[in-house]
Parts: C-alpha cells; sequence; structure tokens
C-alpha cells in the first residue's frame, strides 16, 4: 500500500468522529475532547445515530450520507461489528483516511497474512517475481475474521485504515490530538511509533516527566492496513523529527521494514524496543527457525544491519534517547570514570566491563596534573578518579577538566553522592558553568533522592545527560557506543568481493534442484549437495557414493591402484560411512543422541569387510525405525545412497558449521559456529542476513567462540578468517540464487592449515523465500560492445565499488561535477561513498558502465568506471527521479545513451509511472540526450534548471493518477 493517502491521517483540514457522545465512558467522546483541547483548527463533525443536535458543541448528523461535504479523516469509535459496513460506507462516498480506534477486536494471524500477500503481490511483488510462502493463503468466507473483512471493504475504494485496537494519532506541532489519551502531548522533535496503545499512553506520561514532547505519536494497534514501515516512509519524507522512537511486536513484511528502517536510519537516531523476545511472550505463533535457538539474535541484528539502537525497556528508551540527543559523536569507546568515593565508582566499572565496554587509560600528563594537584585519593593515577568524601565541587570541576583533555578519553561519566563539602546542586551547577572547557562528552549520575533531584533538574535543563545510577549512565554510554558501531557498519566502504556467480555458476545449480523435485523429493541427496557446494566453489571432502557393499570395495580398490600419493594414503582407510535417506537429509534436524548409530554414521572401518557390516547394520536399523514409527508400504524409509568418506584427522582442524536457514519473518539466515556432534550443546550459532560481503562475513564471525579460536591457535589467523569469510559469501551467494533453499547446513566444516573443507553437509528445499534484503540482482548485468569495439558491461552498482567510484569522481571536470551536483564537490567523503555505493535495490538502482584496462606496468589489468546512471523510487513506485554522469574524455560515445535506455527498460519492467530529473539550463548534451529519448523537457522559472520526464506506464487506480497530478 506504501505512503497513498497517509497525509490524511497527519495533516487532515477536517474531521468526522463517528460514534462520539457526551456519556462519561464515550471512547468517542473522549477523542472528540482532546481534538477540541488540542487546539484543531480544521472543521469538525460528529455522526451518531441518536440524533443529537451536538457533541461537546460540536455539530453531530445521525448518518454518514448527510455530511455536506466529505471529511479528510474518519474516526471510528463505533462497536467494532460495525465497522466494515461503516468503512465501506465512507470508502464509497470518497472518504481516503480511517482511524479505527474501537477495541474488542482480537488479532487474527488470516488476516494478517492476507494483508501482507496483497501488498507482496502489489508493490513489492513488482521488484521481486518470486512470491512469498504465504502467497496462496485462501480464507474460506465463514471463517473470515473481523480484520479480514475491514480489509475486504476498504479494497473496493482504496480507503486507507489505521487500527484497529489503536490509541490514535498525534501530532503536536499541528494542534492534532486524535486520540483517547489520558493527557495532553507536548511539542517535540522524537516520533514514537507503536504497536500498542497502552503502551503508547504509558509513553506520554514517561515523557512528560522527562520534559520530552512528540513530534508524532502513532499506534498501529493490529494493522489491517496501514503498516509500520508505511509510516517510517512517511515520517522520513515529510516529518521534521530528529529521533525515531519504534515499539515492534511484530514485522508483517521484513523487506519493507529493513528498506523502510535503512532509509531512516541514514537521516536520524532510531532507537527500537521489541516485544517477544522469548517463546512464552510471543502470542502471534511465530514458528521456531531451524538450527537458531532463540530467534530474538536474528531480530538483533537486522536493527544492527538497518543502522537502529535496540534497547531492551522502555527506561532504557528514554535513557538512550536523552544519550545520543544530547551527546556528540563518540570518537571511540573508552570511558573515565570521575567519582567522590570508590565504591560507586566500582559499580560502573562491572557495568561497562560486563557490557563489552572499555576503561580509559590515562595519560601520564593527566596522571601528574591529577597527583600534582593532589585529587585522586585511592589509585592515584589511575581511572577511576576517586575525589574522596572531602571533595569540593571546585574539585569535581578541576579533575573533570584534566580527565575531559586527555586523548585517550572519549566520554567522562561524572558519579557524585551528596556531602556537606559538596552538595549535589551546587556541584551540578559547578559543572554546568565550566561544562564548555571540557572536550569530551559529560554524563553525570547523582546519586540519592532529595539533594540529587535538584542537580539532576539543574543538568536536564542545561542539556547534559543524567541518570538515577552509575549502571544507568554506563548503559547509556554502551547504547552510544553501539549506535556509533551500527552506523558505522551502514557506512562502510567493504573491500572487492573474493567471488561472484555467473549465469552458468547459476544455471547448473538450479538443474540439481530441478532434477531433485522432479523425482518428486524436497531435499537432495548428499551427493547432489556435494555438486553444489563445488558449483560454488565450496570445497568437499573427497567422498564415493555407493549403493552396496560390493561397490564400495571397488571403490576401495580403485583408490589402491591410483598412482597418487594422496588416493593411495586415503585407500589405506579408516574410513567414515554415512547412510543417505529422506529423514536424515533435513537440515538442522537433530536427534537427540546424534552420536550414535542410528544417526546414520559409522566411523573408523578399516576395510571392506568393516564397511559391509556398517552397511547391514544401518540399514537394519533404519528399518527398525520404520516398524517403531508404523511405517508401511510406500511410507518406509528409501535409502537412496552410502557415503564413505576417508577418515579426515590431524593438521590441527577446527570443527565448525555453517550454512542456511529460513526464519518466518526475515527470511534466508546465513548460520556460523563451532561444529561438530556437540554444536547444539556449545550454542555458538551466530546469524547475519544475505546478502553479506567481506566485511560483513567477518563481523559474522567475531561474534562467536570459533573466532577467538582461530585467533588463539591458528598459525595465521587473517589467512583463516578469510577463507571463512569468502566461504560464508559465497553461501550467501547460494541462498540468493537459490531461493528454493529453505536450509542448507554444513556439519562439519574442518578449518585446519591447508583449507576449510566441508565434510558433512545437507540441503533441502521449500516454496521460494522472500529476503529481508533485496540481494544483488546478478541478473541485471550485460555486456554491450560500442561503436569503436569497446566491449563495456553495464551492471548494478554494489558496496565493494567505492575504490571504483573515488577513481572515476577524480577525472570527472569541475563542469561535469557541477552538471551533477549543481555545485562544486571536490571530493567524497566516506559518508558520500557509502551513499553512492550501498543502495536498496527494491527502492534504489544504479547501473555502471566499466571496462578491463591493462597495466602496462605491472603486465595486469584493472577495471575502471565510465559512467554512471541512478534512480530513487519513491515507496510507492509512482515516480522516480535520474541522474547521470560520463566521464568527461569518454561523452559522445554512446555511453550516456546506452545507460539511460537500460535504466529505462528496468524502470518500466518496475512499473513505475514516471521518470523525472532536473538539468541546468547550460548543459547542452544532456537536453540534447533527453529530447533524443523522447523526454518532455520544461523550463522551471523558480529553479532556473530544465525540468525533464517521460511517462513510463499508465496509471492503473484513481489515487495512483492523483498522486501523478500532485507531483508529491
Amino acid at each position: 500500500m506504501g505512503m497513498r493517502f497517509l497525509r490524511n491521517f497527519f495533516e487532515p483540514t477536517s474531521i468526522a468522529v463517528i460514534g462520539a457522545s457526551e456519556k462519561t465512558h464515550s471512547l468517542g467522546g473522549q477523542v472528540l475532547r482532546n481534538l477540541l483541547e488540542g487546539g484543531f483548527k480544521g472543521t469538525l463533525v460528529v455522526v451518531n445515530p441518536k440524533g443529537y443536535d451536538t457533541v461537546h458543541g460540536v455539530p453531530c448528523v445521525r448518518r454518514i450520507s448527510e455530511l455536506d461535504t466529505m471529511p479528510d479523516l474518519a474516526i471510528l469509535c463505533s462497536p467494532a461489528e460495525t465497522l466494515p459496513r461503516i468503512v465501506e460506507k465512507l470508502g464509497r462516498r470518497g472518504v481516503k483516511a480511517a482511524l479505527l480506534i474501537s477495541g474488542g477486536v482480537a488479532p487474527s494471524p488470516a488476516s494478517s497474512l492476507a494483508r501482507v500477500t496483497e501488498k507482496g503481490l502489489g508493490m513489492l511483488a513488482r521488484r521481486e517475481p518470486v512470491a512469498p510462502d504465504h502467497a496462496r493463503l485462501r480464507i474460506h468466507p465463514d471463517q473470515e475474521s473481523l480484520n479480514s473483512r475491514l480489509l475486504k471493504a476498504a479494497r473496493g475504494s482504496g480507503i486507507r485504515l489505521l487500527g484497529p485496537e489503536c490509541m490514535g494519532v498525534c501530532v503536536p506541532n499541528r494542534n492534532l490530538n486524535a486520540s483517547f489519551s489520558g493527557q495532553p502531548v507536548a511539542k517535540g522533535k522524537v516520533a514514537y511509533l507503536g504497536q500498542s496503545g497502552m503502551l503508547g499512553n504509558a509513553m506520554i506520561d514517561w515523557a512528560a516527566g522527562r520534559g520530552i514532547g512528540f513530534s508524532h505519536l502513532v499506534t498501529l494497534g493490529d494493522s489491517v492496513d496501514v503498516m509500520l514501515p508505511d509510516l517510517i516512509d512517511y515520517l522520513n519524507q515529510y516529518g521534521h523529527a530528529q529521533a525515531l522512537l519504534l515499539h515492534l511486536e511484530r514485522i508483517h513484511d521484513s523487506m519493507h521494514f529493513m528498506t523502510a528502517l535503512r532509509e531512516a536510519s541514514r537521516n536520524r537516531l532510531v532507537l527500537a524496543i521489541k516485544s517477544g523476545r522469548t517463546p512464552e511472550a510471543d502470542l502471534f505463533g511465530t514458528h521456531v527457525t531451524p538450527g537458531i535457538p532463540n530467534r530474538d539474535q536474528i531480530v538483533d541484528v537486522a536493527l544492527a544491519r538497518a543502522g537502529v539502537v535496540r534497547v531492551n525497556d522502555s527506561e532504557d528508551m528514554f535513557d538512550a534517547l536523552e544519550t545520543l540527543n544530547r551527546m556528540k559523536p563518540l570518537r571511540g569507546d573508552r570511558l573515565a570514570i570521575v567519582s567522590n568515593g570508590l565504591g560507586p565508582a566500582l559499580l560502573a566499572i562491572d557495568k561497562l566491563m560486563a557490557g563489552g565496554g572499555k576503561l580509559a587509560e590515562l595519560s601520564k600528563e593527566s596522571r601528574d596534573a591529577l597527583l600534582k594537584d593532589q585529587l585522586d585519593v585511592s589509585l592515584p593515577g589511575r581511572n577511576p578518579v576517586d575525589l574522596g568524601g572531602n571533595a569540593t565541587p571546585e574539585d569535581f570541576v578541576a579533575a573533570v577538566n584534566i580527565v575531559a583533555n586527555d586523548q585517550g578519553v572519549d566520554a567522562v561519566l561524572v558519579v557524585h553522592a551528596p556531602t556537606r563539602l559538596a552538595p549535589s546542586k551546587d556541584t551540578a551547577e559547578a559543572l554546568i558553568t565550566h561544562r564548555k572547557q571540557f572536550r569530551r562528552n559529560l554524563l553525570t549520575s547523582w546519586m540519592g533522592l532529595e539533594q540529587a533531584l535538584a542537580a539532576r533538574h539543574a543538568c536536564h535543563a542545561a542539556g547534559i545527560p543524567t541518570y538515577l545510577s552509575p549502571e544507568k549512565g554506563v548503559k547509556a554510554f554502551l547504547q552510544m557506543v553501539d549506535y556509533q558501531r551500527v552506523q558505522s557498519l551502514l557506512q562502510q566502504t567493504p573491500p572487492s568481493l573474493s567471488f561472484t556467480t555467473s549465469a552458468e555458476i547459476r544455471a547448473r545449480a538450479h538443474d540439481l534442484v530441478h532434477s531433485a523435485r522432479r523425482a518428486g523429493r524436497e531435499w537432495l541427496t548428499h551427493s547432489e549437495t556435494a555438486q553444489v557446494l563445488e558449483t560454488y566453489g565450496i570445497a568437499t571432502a573427497a567422498s564415493h557414493y555407493v549403493s552396496d557393499a560390493a561397490e564400495a570395495a571397488q571403490a576401495i580398490a580403485a583408490l589402491r591402484q591410483a598412482a597418487g600419493k594422496e588416493d593411495v594414503e586415503m585407500a589405506a582407510g579408516p574410513f567414515a560411512l554415512r547412510v543417505v535417506h529422506e529423514h536424515n537429509s533435513q537440515p538442522f534436524r537433530y536427534r537427540r543422541f546424534p552420536q550414535r548409530l542410528s544417526s546414520g554414521v559409522v566411523q573408523d572401518l578399516n576395510g571392506p569387510e568393516d564397511i559391509a557390516l556398517a552397511m547391514r547394520r544401518i540399514t537394519s536399523k533404519v528399518s527398525e525405525r520404520d516398524d517403531e514409527r508404523g511405517r508401511s508400504g510406500s511410507e518406509r524409509t528409501r535409502i537412496h545412497e552410502f557415503c564413505l568418506q576417508p577418515m579426515r584427522r590431524g593438521k590441527h582442524s577446527l570443527q565448525l558449521s555453517a550454512g542456511i536457514t529460513r526464519d518466518e519473518e526475515f527470511g534466508p539466515v546465513v548460520v556460523f559456529g563451532l561444529g561438530g556432534y556437540k554444536v547444539n550443546v556449545l550454542v555458538d550459532r551466530q546469524v547475519a542476513l544475505p546478502p553479506l560481503n567481506m566485511t560483513l562475513a567477518r563481523e559474522l564471525i567475531s561474534r562467536s567462540h570459533a573466532s577467538r579460536l582461530i585467533e588463539e591457535h591458528s598459525p595465521d589467523p587473517e589467512r583463516d578468517i578469510a577463507r571463512l569469510c569468502t566461504l560464508l559469501i559465497k553461501l550467501s551467494q547460494l541462498a540468493s540464487d537459490l531461493p528454493d533453499i529453505r536450509g542448507l547446513e554444513i556439519n562439519p566444516l574442518l578449518l585446519n592449515r591447508d583449507e576449510a573443507v566441508a565434510v558433512d553437509f545437507t540441503l533441502d528445499l521449500g516454496k521460494p523465500a522472500r529476503f529481508a534484503i533485496m540481494p544483488y540482482p546478478e541478473e541485471l548485468r550485460e555486456w554491450v560492445r560500442l561503436e569503436d569495439g569497446t566491449e563495456v558491461e553495464v551492471r548494478p552498482i554494489r558496496a565493494e565499488d567505492a575504490p571504483l567510484i573515488t577513481a572515476f569522481h577524480a577525472r570527472l571536470s569541475e563542469e561535469s561535477i557541477r552538471f551533477r551536483y549543481f555545485h562544486h564537490k571536490a571530493s567524497l567523503t566516506q559518508r558520500d561513498l557509502a551513499l553512492l555505493a550501498q543502495i536498496n535495490y527494491d527502492r534504489q538502482m544504479a547501473f555502471i558502465a566499466e571496462r578491463e584496462v591493462s597495466e602496462q606496468e605491472e603486465g595486469g589489468s584493472r577495471r575502471e568506471m565510465l559512467g554512471v546512471v541512478r534512480v530513487w523510487n519513491d515507496p510507492d513506485n509512482i515516480r522516480t527521479e535520474f541522474s547521470v554522469i560520463i566521464r568527461d574524455d569518454l561523452q559522445g560515445e554512446g555511453i550516456g545513451r546506452l545507460l539511460m535506455e537500460k535504466m529505462l527498460r528496468y524502470c518500466r519492467s518496475l512499473g513505475t509511472l514516471e521518470m523525472v530529473g532536473k538539468i541546468m539550463m547550460d548543459n547542452h548534451p544532456m537536453r540534447a540526450l533527453m529530447k533524443h529519448l523522447g523526454f518532455t523537457c520544461r523550463y522551471n522559472m523558480e529553479e532556473q534548471v530544465i525540468d525533464a520526464s517521460i511517462r513510463l506506464n499508465e496509471p492503473t487506480s484513481d489515487w495512483q493518477r492523483l498522486r501523478l497530478e500532485s507531483k508529491a
């Protein structure tokens, strides 16, 4: 649905409250009073069938049909069972937005799935042809929930619905309080979006106590139509909030959610609190993610990937908001502590170290200054700086001044307990007076209640972050560190990829999947999985696939006759034997005792006789299990093959595990950690969302215990980490290329001094997956020969192209840069590079033209960028804005036309309605190109530029026509 008609919720000029009365407990009456007390300046009217003349002084009519004009926004406070009929009437009369405040509507998983299905088959389906797993869901008419009927009632007219079970919408800066909030909402620069009305009420009260106001406050309730990502997109584009607070209960559309979050967090601080961290708190029936004991860690990595700071509870949210809004950006994670007692300081240190922070080490100059002034009494010259019980406010100022100007300190936490010589308020005022002398961020914790209250108030009024306890101060500092970390990840430009796929690689992998499906299997055999892995360059252990003991003996004999020394050594044994059938080829499905024979693996077999005996025992065991489970006929387990491998020991091998699993909300997930049969006991399975690059893969590995073992025991840790990063990138690409993969597990993955080799692995299939982050569109790469014979590759840009962009920018003239950016831009910052190279493919696209040039001095070759075309789609996919720039020495070669024509084809295929762009008056070559491509060019007198536009597709609904005509 996107942002269609959302402006009506936030900027209405007229409102109709349906179901309001003057009864004490009337929900509609509360909403109406809030509108009046909030100072709403538009037109108000009430609809109530009892025929009141007025309600709280507002004119009232009996029926919707009696309204003189249709309002911008209708607020429905009627009984829940009447809502579908009212929505249908409003839609027929032309109302574009309805706020459903009525209660008594139970959350419906079915209606949620139906809503996501509509969205998946609408805007997002245009960007990814693969339908979600639930896209074929059909709800039986007799079983339709109220939410389903609401959605059906709205579809005919396109009216947008917010709710039901929501508290309402508050926009204090526009004097709009369309909610049943029990108290006024103060104006501010923080936007709150939540999924719980009661928590929204509590947030208002908490914020009032902290002196924090809101620019917008919205709760979505059951989200029958308008979803959280829609509101994030709207506020990011039209709101003016400095920070965005999110309360999350469930996520309906992960790709839309992640795209909206990534866009928003590039422009403002985003904090999120997520309920349902444990299975017991998940009331919406979210399925367990195979192989992940606690799926909340997937939410963690998703929010971090989007540049969002996650907090654990509402108090932490406001502490973090206060810190991040009032502190300057950190340069590192080193904290210094100044206190008038060692006990509180040690509490702070415990919290800091438990949270992964660093205690700053003071420089010699700082230590000497503290000793000279005799300020540090307990641990002279060390952090924490203990001023002792005789410290005065002047001592605090002097100590903080020394510590806060130390190059090895990133922030200072002042911990103060009131004394006769240093009352809390006096000490706070002294620090406030001299705060401009302190070069580092200052945080304060005033312990106590009576005296401390005045000190906290003074610091709060002065804009200095203050906390109830030292531990809360440290926690807020660590949230700032976390914010800097996730923002850094968002802006990093990773090194070049160590692996890319080709059409041939993808075709071979698809053939193996299709072959299994033609055979009626939703899983691949061990030999087929080995071929998939080898196709993607993942080394697998030498294996021989046999059907009986005779073939196994022949395989060993053939090995012993081989000339290669390695083959002879392998043929000497011992061997491992694994049986392959449907019930042991499912990834991440473990039996209680996986080391037993019943798991289908037997080790340390010394020759054909041992192997034949093992085969008989395994076959017998499989048959016994079928009997235990009552399987008969076609249900009995069919053994597809036996895998015979030489035992792999020595070389100081480390057993790891890696693979792909699928989460119900976020789709494919790459997993990594320690392996072996203890994998579930060790609980070292870390996760990341594909697509991965070298930086993200390294970050994933760094979170595992395996990383520390490699650092401790490997003779070359950097080499081994690089090998694993490459392997994880290949798995990420495999997940992107084969969306049918439901799970792929490699366990064990042996890492030794020679290689990383997959020994055992399983792969099963499912319906095509939907990704949380749209993967790199490899299928859009093409090679073109220019008129002069030059071979040029045209492909989507990727994050690793930052060096190409930098070199390309350096070869542009001032005039070309002015034509592109409308001002001179001498060089690109790290943020510029991240914005240009790391794009959301479901919302943006950039095609670059590049060619290979030889390096005569080094005898090799390198790639160079020739030009780039970009588009930025609005969230509703109505309009896209383009820019194009070609290297000066290559203008006139047809590269600009080549790139623009490819982009026009791409945007047409997405269903985008119009492409627009601005061209400087003196950019004559670009104006000529636009005319050649069929653009309409008009002079914009206000901006002194040429507005170029071209219609790509025709609108299919009234709201699309309205958006096109509005030019908004």
